[in-house]
């Protein structure tokens, strides 16, 4: 190796054990310009949503939380959470069971299907629903005849939300099972395991934490979403506005404490799911290097 060669080197792997690397100057400046986007595009408008939640007093900020039409938009959020959320927990294990244990025609129709929420817009998504239950859509007439309200109406937040969060519990768990085979519970009801004793006994253990993951981002987005509900909510004030509608209608009118204090719950709810994302994530990794100990 020649000197300059040796000089390249020193000068590159300035780090001992470690891979070729940029300079140190570089990492530093790579890393304060990452640093000086998070704190521009994250946590400055963090603080700027809670300082303006408070800017009037604790007693404003409770008074518009406790406010009716909040508590209604509050409850509702809840309530459409709590209907979307273990609806795609079922549609997400049934599809990804069916495309990690089986092949059959149409399988790859069904893969693309479950990405089509984030391919399109929410927006559209909510009309596709007025279009069909609306007052002038396909199934209008007949839901009107039998005093039926799905648009404009709770059912009509529910289907929204589902629709835009059921590919989130379905794609973090169909790597997971293709990548764990079928072979365990071939074994178990090939030795007489019922089915549903395979699933809770071999199945739902070692997918686990992947499900937990693939909740609460489905939780959150059904929290946050605000594109598709607009459409189909009408905005009705105390019952059919969301969290998300209900901030918009508030910011509108000028009314910024109430729409910060409002929002300032949402920030909450989003700054949860990102500790149970990264306890997850960590417990995760945690299992992997100890299945990796075991193996070797």
């Amino acid at each position: 190796m020649s000197a300059s060669t040796t000089t390249i080197v020193s000068r590159r792997t300035d780090v001992p054990g470690s891979a070729v690397t940029e300079p140190r100057a570089v990492r530093r400046l790579l890393i304060f310009l990452a640093l000086l986007f998070l704190g521009m595009f994250l946590f400055l408008p963090l603080v700027v949503v809670f300082v303006n939640a408070f800017e009037k007093g604790v007693e404003i900020y409770i008074a518009s939380i406790a406010e009716p039409d909040a508590q209604a938009a509050i409850a509702l959020t809840m309530l459409t959470a709590a209907i979307a959320v273990p609806l795609n927990i079922v549609f997400g294990i049934a599809a990804a069971w069916s495309i990690a244990k089986f092949d059959f025609l149409g399988k790859n129709v069904l893969i693309t299907l479950i990405d089509l929420p984030f391919t399109v817009s929410p927006v559209i998504s909510g009309m596709i629903y007025v279009l069909l239950f609306g007052l002038h859509g396909w199934f209008g007439p007949w839901l009107i005849e039998h005093n039926i309200s799905i648009i404009f109406a709770v059912p009509g937040i529910v289907l929204a939300t589902v629709f835009v969060t059921f590919p989130f519990v379905a794609r973090e768990l169909i790597p997971l099972m293709t990548a764990q085979g079928k072979e365990e519970e071939e074994t178990a009801l090939l030795l007489g395991a019922s089915p549903w004793t395979t699933f809770r006994r071999i199945t739902l253990p070692s997918i686990k934490w992947g499900l937990l993951y693939g909740v609460i981002l489905c939780s959150a987005r059904a929290i946050g979403e605000f594109g598709a509900v607009s459409v189909v909510s009408g905005h009705i004030r105390g019952h059919t506005n969301t969290m998300t509608l209900h901030i918009e209608i508030l910011y509108n009118e000028y009314n910024f404490a109430a729409a910060f204090a409002v929002a300032s719950l949402l920030t909450v709810l989003a700054l949860v799911t990102m500790l149970l994302k990264t306890l997850i994530e960590w417990k995760t990794q945690r299992d992997q290097a100890a299945l990796a100990e075991e193996d070797i």
